[in-house]
């Protein structure tokens, strides 16, 4: 799926008149019965349901109108509320003089009189004020609308978009609607994807208006939304005739003393990610326990020094490295010279693509210029701090423009990035980019981390392309902690929980039981 800002989705709407022959107002018609397909979704038979469809004087009012016919038609209570006045242009007018003619209620709201009881005598309200047209901030009688609709509606729907977000960098203009589900059109707009906005948007629905698909590729739009189809596309098969050995030999580097469980989890969710052999290099001092934690994931032991890897394990690591179809280097091991030696060894000798995550994005934070000398691909996983250690860039500049700080250091440093966080977003090396729509704030829990890097690693040894891998690892990620959530409440998912619920994911995704 594909993410728009605000002038591409108007190009393609045009294109899709002008190219494709499509009259607008019959997507504005699709539109409206998309969102009474939705509805129905929700709440079943139309008939008897009291709705008040609150309109701006643009398209989304536009559209608004289109639904309360539709409603009114399927044996709904409809009543329209004009928010920015009765003048109307083009498709909306159209829309707007058909409803006249039927008995739909029809009221200019001028003041807050009678909102709340109005809100609250509702089954339904539909809010198609603003949708993707708003401009500076919400103010006036439509400031009041939308905080009446806050506080005392049952059930809210957002046409296009949420009224009040700025859908091109998700800030909040002012106020802004509080939907339980939007449907939006054609494609994902990038700001209901961004914090704060979307936080707003309820369940998204993304509904085909009949534009044609060559309408939205021929805009080049580099940014997409991972949906099941895509890991579904590009996960790779396996083969009757084949080995372990034929679906990836991951090296992982990692573990200190006081932090075996991140050498653990990054190493057995590779297994359970299918990879087909982990070996885990880690401290000396840690091998035995390691050793009694896991049966199919192999240990190296390596020389150490105060609980952590010993520069002089640098000549074991390049041979084990030599093996290896991908390195995954960082979780748990700690921060200390000796650390920072092993990272700089394995960049600079890997032919492989090594995943740098947690201890190993600290350690090159601490000297970007270990990159300039290294041949083969990179993968890191920041969250926002550690984003701001490897960029100079405060955290919330950073929070506030992920796509593009993410887009920048890719293409500064020749690397993919996934940068972790509420929608993540994941940063190939010709630009692209994949933002993230699975997970839930139970995965805001230790070790989370690194389960994601042993997905992706996993992934990664298999051969897949690195930014199409990682946005796999983090879709499945996702998923896993939405099943874990599921079973067990948010507040009690755990990273091992996320690691168990892989194979449920990955079942589900790639629909083994039919």
């Amino acid at each position: 799926m594909k993410a728009c800002f605000v002038s591409q989705m108007r190009e393609i709407d045009t294109m899709a008149s002008e190219i494709g022959g499509i009259p607008s107002i019959v997507l504005m018609e699709n539109a409206a019965i998309a969102c009474i397909n939705a509805l129905k979704d929700d709440f079943g038979v139309m008939h008897g349901r009291r709705v008040a469809v609150f309109c701006g004087k643009g398209n989304n009012g536009g559209d608004g109108f289109a639904i309360a016919r539709h409603l009114y038609n399927s044996g709904a209570e409809v009543s329209v509320y004009l928010v920015c006045g009765n003048e109307f242009k083009g498709d909306a007018k159209i829309n707007f003089d058909i409803i006249t003619e039927m008995s739909i209620n029809i009221d200019v709201v001028s003041d807050t009189e009678n909102l709340r009881y109005i809100i609250r005598s509702n089954d339904i309200i539909i809010d198609a004020i603003y949708g993707t047209g708003i401009h500076g901030n919400v103010g006036g009688i439509s400031y009041d609308v939308i905080n009446e609709i806050n506080q005392n509606s049952l059930y809210v729907l957002s046409v296009d978009v949420p009224s009040g977000i700025n859908s091109d960098s998700g800030e909040i203009c002012g106020i802004c609607v509080k939907a339980d589900k939007t449907v939006t059109f054609a494609a994902y707009k990038i700001g209901m994807l961004m914090f704060p906005a979307s936080d707003y948007t309820g369940q998204v629905s993304v509904a085909d208006i009949s534009i044609p698909d060559y309408i939205i590729d021929n805009q080049n739009i580099t940014i997409n939304v991972t949906d099941e189809s895509f890991v579904r596309k590009h996960f790779p098969k396996r083969e009757n005739n084949s080995q372990k050995g034929d679906y990836g030999k991951l090296l992982v580097i990692a573990g200190s003393a006081g932090m075996t469980g991140a050498a653990y989890l990054a190493s057995q969710t590779a297994m359970l990610s299918g990879c087909g052999l982990v070996t885990l290099a880690l401290p000396a001092c840690l091998n035995d326990a390691m050793e009694a934690k896991t049966t199919e994931v192999m240990t190296v032991p390596l020389k150490d020094i105060g609980g952590h890897i010993s520069s002089e394990a640098a000549e074991k690591v390049l041979e084990f490295l030599e093996r290896a179809d991908s390195v995954l280097i960082g979780p748990g091991l700690g921060r200390s010279v000796d650390v920072i030696r092993i990272i700089e060894t394995v960049l600079d000798n890997s032919k492989v693509p090594v995943i740098i995550d947690a201890d190993g994005i600290n350690a090159v934070a601490k000297n970007m210029d270990i990159l300039s000398g290294c041949a083969c691909p990179v993968i890191f996983t920041p969250h926002a701090v550690e984003m701001s250690r490897l960029t100079g860039l405060d955290k919330d500049y950073i929070e506030e423009n992920r796509l593009v700080t993410s887009r920048e250091f890719a293409e500064e440093y020749g690397v993919t990035v996934i940068l972790k966080g509420h929608h993540t977003i994941v940063t190939g090396l010709r630009g692209e980019q994949y933002i993230n729509i699975t997970g839930n704030s139970g995965l805001a829990t230790g070790g989370s981390g690194d389960v994601l890097a042993g997905i992706t690693a996993a992934f990664i040894a298999r051969g897949t392309d690195e930014s199409i891998a990682a946005a796999m690892a983090v879709y499945v990620h996702g998923l896993a902690g939405d099943i874990a959530m599921s079973k067990y409440g948010v507040e009690s998912v755990t990273a091992t929980s996320v690691m168990e619920n892989i194979p449920h994911a990955l079942r589900q995704i790639l629909q083994v039981e039919k």
